[in-house]
């Protein structure tokens, strides 16, 4: 039995992105043990999979940002003796990024992940036994799909299939209505859709009787939420909820409409029926992905209008 390390820690929407890849080698090879190494506060993803053996967490983020506590070293020393001991046979670094790379590089067993020019920062490269080309014009999902391919010997020619089910939602969160939920918040304003236009395709579906609930992860997308909740009829501004929770609440929605963001793209993991906005990114090569009920809109320097997404909706 071979036993690899899947190295992706960051962040939502790249972890997201990787999980078919895991799907495909586990159906290439059904006694492969495979563990997932990602970053603590997205563990709760990958350990949706049905077929992953176990997680190992780092703490890059939060230990980036003290770096000078001694602590903080002992805690990483820590997590690498203990990922030593499970004597991997290989590692492949789905990152590509020089954090991933260097975790790759005292990792025991062959080492795993792309070629100088095939990824975003080339020295990652010298950190593997191994490297491999992978092209730039596929989506981020088929350059994972291709990658562990190649290194476990197989051509991924199967539909996309992320491989996660998230558990059944807690009825104490359960809307007595049906629900939509509005993923409003993103990593840069200029990925956001405006306010006014979250509240006029709130107000269409308050109309038709369906609950809008709108998530958040921190004050200032709280914030929106609630201004947002407060124009719309029975609309729901969520209390801070963990990846798990979110997932279930997707998983359960009519349907969902986000912007680029992580969550938009998990709704899309989950088989959701979603209407992904973008404003300021190419849908084409990081846009939701492989799921038939799922549907891009916009691009670079677009801001498409109510309209066409309540359409979409409908």
């Amino acid at each position: 039995m071979t036993k690899l390390l899947l190295i992706k820690t960051s962040s939502l929407g790249d972890v997201i992105h990787a999980l078919p890849a895991l799907t495909d080698a586990l159906r290439f090879n059904p006694s492969l043990k495979v563990d997932w190494l990602v970053e603590e506060s997205f563990r709760d993803i990958p350990q949706l999979h049905k077929g992953l053996n176990r997680i190992q967490a780092v703490a890059l983020r939060r230990w980036k940002k003290h770096w000078l506590h001694i602590s903080n070293w002992y805690e990483l020393v820590n997590v690498i003796k203990n990922i030593n001991t499970e004597s991997y046979d290989l590692s492949v670094d789905c990152q590509g990024l020089l954090k991933s790379a260097l975790l790759c590089r005292v990792l025991p067993g062959l080492r795993h992940g792309y070629h100088w020019d095939s990824i975003r920062e080339p020295l990652a490269s010298l950190c593997y036994q191994y490297t491999h080309h992978i092209s730039w014009q596929l989506h981020a999902v088929e350059r994972n799909r291709q990658l562990l391919g190649q290194v476990l010997g197989y051509t991924p020619d199967t539909p996309v299939d992320y491989g996660i089910v998230a558990p059944p939602l807690s009825p104490t969160l359960r809307p007595s209505t049906p629900w939509v939920v509005f993923l409003h918040a993103t990593s840069r304003t200029s990925k956001e859709w405006p306010v006014d236009s979250w509240i006029r395709l709130g107000h269409h579906l308050a109309r038709m009787g369906i609950t809008v609930l709108l998530p958040s992860g921190n004050i200032k997308e709280e914030n929106r939420a609630q201004h947002i909740a407060q124009q719309i009829d029975h609309a729901i501004a969520l209390p801070r909820l963990d990846l798990t929770t979110l997932a279930s609440l997707l998983q359960e929605a009519e349907w969902v409409v986000g912007v680029d963001t992580g969550l938009t793209h998990l709704a899309v993991a989950l088989k959701q029926k979603v209407i992904a906005i973008y404003t300021d990114t190419d849908p084409q090569a990081t846009g939701v992905y492989g799921g038939e009920r799922a549907t891009n809109v916009g691009g670079i320097g677009m801001v498409p209008d109510v309209e066409s997404i309540l359409k979409l909706c409908l």
